[in-house]
Order: C-alpha cells, then sequence, then structure tokens
C-alpha cells in the first residue's frame, strides 16, 4: 500500500475542507429577524438556509477529524487497518474514502 499517495489525498482533502470552512461559516450566522427590513417568507427561507449551512458545517468538522485521526493513524503505522476486526481495509475503499476506518464487512454489519 502507498501511505504517501493516501497521506497526499488526505492532505489535500483537508486543504479544500479549511477553505470552504470560511464561507460555511459565514452563512450559519444568527439570522436577522428584523420584520421591517425582511418578509416573512424571506425570514423563513433565511432560516432553512441557516439550518442546512450549519448541517453542512457539521459535517465538514467530522470529515476534518476524520482526516487528522487518519494521519495520526499513518504516524504511528496502523492506518489501512479496520478498527474493528484490524484486517487490512481494501485498497479501492481507501481510494473512495481514505479516512475509512472499517474494512467493508464490518462496515456492513455496522449498517445492519
Amino acid at each position: 500500500m502507498d501511505i504517501e499517495h493516501f497521506k497526499m489525498l488526505l492532505i489535500n482533502r483537508q486543504q479544500e475542507l479549511s477553505q470552504v470552512e470560511a464561507t460555511g461559516k459565514a452563512s450559519a450566522e444568527t439570522v436577522e429577524l428584523d420584520q421591517s427590513r425582511v418578509g416573512r417568507l424571506s425570514r423563513m427561507d433565511a432560516m432553512q438556509s441557516q439550518a442546512m449551512s450549519q448541517a453542512t458545517n457539521q459535517r465538514r468538522e467530522l470529515q476534518l477529524k476524520m482526516i487528522s485521526a487518519a494521519l495520526q493513524r499513518m504516524e504511528t503505522g496502523d492506518y489501512g487497518f479496520c478498527l474493528s476486526c484490524d484486517d487490512q481495509i481494501a485498497q479501492q475503499r481507501l481510494e473512495i474514502d481514505p479516512a475509512c476506518t472499517l474494512c467493508i464487512d464490518c462496515a456492513e454489519q455496522r449498517e445492519a
């Protein structure tokens, strides 16, 4: 397994997520409820957009934590091994998500 390849994938994804983080935080800020400035439907749309931005920010933060954990596993030599059964994770699976922590069998068992 080419650890350097996966390390570069993780670092590139980390940089992409960090760049988007600043704009995402601005979208998730508190919605102004001044009725003289905005109509009721516009406020509802703004509140819905805010909720969607907050959910997106939470997913982004989770992805950044998963990437950081994967990079730490690389340092300890544990990268590429399933956290549940300790088998090696298929390289094709890591190509799709280099931060994944479970082999396909363990991931399917958790979903069931």
